[in-house]
């Protein structure tokens, strides 16, 4: 299956596609919460939220203090801003 353009909004990415592209990034789906997802790096992890019009982050433990840091990221974004954003960590 050929992705759509990295440089177009994600709202113009087909589900099933935004799915896989988290799946490749590491990303692991929940099972009954299907829009819920986490990652795992060597220095971060976070949980994702497939909102209605954004991705929801909060990157666990990431703040001065031990905070969870949140981010959102429109779907306006291109794929590739997202990406970037997003899996550069907090």
């Amino acid at each position: 299956m050929t992705r759509t353009d990295p440089s177009t909004p994600l709202y113009n990415h087909p589900l099933p596609e935004i799915e896989d592209w988290l799946r490749d990034l590491g990303g692991h789906q929940d099972s009954k919460e299907r829009h819920y997802w986490q990652v795992e790096r060597p220095t971060w992890k976070a949980d994702l939220w497939l909102d209605i019009d954004q991705i929801t982050v909060c990157y666990i433990g990431a703040g001065a203090d031990g905070q969870d840091i949140q981010r959102a990221f429109k779907y306006s974004l291109s794929r590739r801003d997202i990406e970037e954003a997003v899996f550069s960590g907090p």
